[in-house]
């Protein structure tokens, strides 16, 4: 063993005196507030109520952009909403029988749900619902900062509701099987807004590089999805054991709009309708095995068959001959589909062999094939329709092992620690034929062989020192290697018409290292603080065909929080977060030269996220709360001159005040006043809002 230096044992002191620091801190009374009695939360009551009802009146005035206020609120502008916010009510039923009522209603904000329940332990239950709820888009388009232009919908306070009307029931009588059946039906019904966006060329650039993409455009959602679920789950001596079956109907009937060159001579519109109606079949189970003490074997597997059917079209309006540009083709008469099944096992044994000391090893298997035909037919401008036929068939075969340790043997020590491996193999076959050509032009042949392997290593600790203090730890390492063999690729001019995607890749592999940290401490009984550090780089590796290996991509990640909680006097307690993220990524074009420099630029994410919160007690009945947060994102980037600007320019404050106060034993009211500002320079200041929120809650508990 080498000798310990003087060096060695300094830091050694170091470290010991920082710990007794950190643990001793605050352990005497001197301070006084830390030995206070906490406050209590504003708005808990007492009182112990099994049923209540809570009453919501309040409303927003927004100045300036209302519909980016809704989305980033999710609430409505310029319109009073209130109703019910919260009911409940329970009853017994007999001895042990329980009936129970759940509800929210409130008006304009799409808001509303009903639950109800019956249930008896040694019986079973009966439960039924309904759940629905909007949420808000900004259906507006980009702005171009050379001069200043910017387009807008019409109407660009988008919208969609969601819901679920449910039934569920449940037979649990001692000693027998728990069989559990549920019925559910979802549905999505709307608009949204789109990433896609239409182009134009009034950017005030010469032509050619005038044109930019940032006309909005928008989704038009209709889904419904229907899904009925059986359970059975039973325990026979040391073995627990479940089967399960599944079935879902989907019927999704959307459409995408999208404007281009609004105002322009060639102005015109596309309208692409997408039709689609699956059915999914899964049959599961599993088991439990108790074998000893220190064994627990667990078995489980799973088949899952899709069968999905699809149409649409994709309409130009007004059609002009020849296309402007090739994205103006459209299609008509899609019709097709595919089927998918899927098989999955898996098995895993939690061994302890100590007391102190988790093994799990574990194993799991799947395979996958699908099968799609498709056939549309392809328009170019008022040209009739070129039938089109398109096949395509992949299977796939991945084998995962994990194993999991866990070790507790050191006095305030949890150390663990896993790692993980998946070896894939898969084909891919694809043939796309334009059937109208005399001789059946092949427009896609490709029949490819890939291999994957996936290894994950993580490593962590928590270390608990005294009451005041704990660390925690953890390291993971995660690559993932792709390999094509490509045995069929004769695409026709494939180079030139730049359709070869994938068939050009060779190999690619994804590499990620992820370390993270925290510490808790709290150095006085009034005190607690919670750090937090993460960092994160992912590279990606690429080789494609006739080309040499290069680094296609680097992404770095930042990310710091900090928290503080503190109760300074019994009345009073303070509470503070602080989060700062930076992310980057790069690739080789930022680093281009000649005509392609600054086509494309490094894209950063980065922004401070402040929140604080101070409650006061004014006296036994009356509670005062505030809140703030602020936002920045400050990463815009004004490359307009030579493609598309990108990055974030926002800023965000908000503020509320609300007042609690209990009238009685039985009845709280609630005071609220909000105010909201966003300031949005990536928009030109478009997007810019000003909010002032005012409501009120009247809780009774009964």
């Amino acid at each position: 063993m080498k000798p310990r230096t003087a060096a060695d044992y300094v830091r050694t002191m170091t470290i010991e005196i920082f710990i007794a620091a950190v643990c001793l801190a605050g352990s005497g009374a001197a301070w006084g507030a830390e030995d206070a009695p906490a406050p209590t939360p504003a708005g808990v009551n007492l009182w112990d109520y099994n049923n209540w009802l809570e009453l919501s009146l309040g409303g927003v005035f927004v100045r300036g952009d209302s519909a980016q206020f809704m989305q980033r609120r999710q609430v409505p502008a310029n319109a009073p909403f209130g109703g019910i916010e919260d009911l409940h009510w329970e009853q017994n039923i007999g001895k042990r029988g329980l009936f129970t009522l759940d509800g929210r209603a409130i008006a304009d904000n799409h808001d509303y749900l009903l639950k109800l329940g019956v249930q008896h332990p040694d019986k079973g239950y009966l439960r039924a619902g309904y759940r629905e709820f909007r949420t808000w888009y900004d259906g507006s388009g980009g702005y171009f900062p050379p001069n200043r232009q910017w387009f807008n919908s019409p109407d660009d306070e988008l919208a969609m509701d969601r819901g679920e009307a449910w039934f569920e029931a449940g037979l649990t009588l001692p000693d027998k099987p728990v069989i559990t059946l549920r019925y559910s039906h979802q549905f999505r019904d709307g608009q949204k807004d789109s990433t896609s966006w239409g182009d134009t060329t009034l950017t005030g650039l010469p032509p050619p590089n005038n044109a930019r993409k940032i006309v909005p455009s928008f989704l038009d959602i209709d889904e419904r999805r229907d899904t009925v679920e059986l359970d059975v789950r039973h325990t026979v001596s040391q073995t627990d054991f479940g089967l399960g079956f599944r079935y879902e109907r989907l019927n999704q009937n959307n459409s995408r709009v999208e404007k281009r060159n609004p105002g322009e001579a060639n102005d015109r519109s596309i309208t692409q309708q997408e039709e689609v109606t699956s059915d999914l079949y899964n049959a599961h189970g599993f088991s439990q095995t108790r074998i000893n003490k220190t064994v627990l074997f667990t078995l489980g597997g799973s088949f899952t068959r899709l069968e999905t059917s699809l149409g649409g079209r994709r309409v130009l309006s007004p059609a002009t001959s020849p296309p402007l540009v090739r994205n103006d083709e459209g299609f008509t008469g899609l019709a097709g589909g595919s089927q998918m099944n899927q098989y999955v096992a898996n098995a895993s044994v939690m061994i302890t062999p100590r007391k102190y000391l988790t093994i799990v090893p574990s194993l799991r298997v799947e395979q996958q094939s699908q099968d799609g035909d498709t056939g549309y037919g392809e328009v170019a401008g008022i040209a009739a329709p070129v039938p089109i036929s398109n096949h395509r068939r992949q299977s796939l075969l991945d084998v995962s092992e994990s194993l999991a340790v866990r070790y507790t043997g050191v006095k305030n020590w949890v150390f663990f620690s896993e790692a993980q491996w998946l070896e894939g193999q898969g084909r891919s076959r694809e043939i796309e034929t334009e059937l109208e050509d005399p001789i059946g032009l092949v427009l896609i042949n490709r029949d490819t062989d890939s291999d994957r392997f996936t290894q994950k290593y993580k490593l962590g600790a928590n270390w608990y020192p005294c009451q005041r203090a704990n660390f925690s730890l953890q390291y993971y390492h995660k690559a993932r290697a792709n390999d094509y063999d490509h045995n069929v690729d004769s695409t026709p001019n494939s180079s030139a018409s730049g359709n070869r995607y994938p068939a050009f890749l060779v190999e690619q592999n994804f590499e990620t290292d992820d370390l993270n940290f925290r510490v808790t401490w709290r150095p006085f009984r009034s005190v607690t603080l919670v750090s937090r550090y993460d960092f994160q780089l992912s590279t990606v590796d690429t080789r494609a065909d006739l080309l040499s290996k290069i680094q296609s991509g680097e992404t770095t990640s930042h990310i710091l929080s900090q928290s503080i909680s503190w109760i300074p006097w019994y009345r009073l307690y303070l509470q503070g977060n602080a989060t700062y993220a930076w992310d980057e990524t790069t690739t080789p074009a930022v680093s281009l030269t000649g005509a392609a420099a600054h086509l494309v630029a490094a894209s950063k994410n980065g922004y401070w996220n402040l929140s604080a919160t101070a409650g006061f007690v004014l006296n036994d009945k009356t509670d005062l709360q505030m809140q703030y947060n602020y936002y920045r994102a400050n990463d815009y980037l004004d490359n307009s001159k030579f493609s598309q600007p990108y990055g974030a320019d926002d800023t965000a404050h908000g503020a509320t005040v609300s007042l609690i106060r209990r009238i009685n034993k039985n009845l709280r009211l609630t005071l609220k006043y909000g105010y909201s500002n966003y300031r949005d320079g990536a928009s030109g200041g478009h997007r810019n809002y000003e909010a002032h929120l005012l409501a009120s809650n009247l809780q009774f508990r009964f």
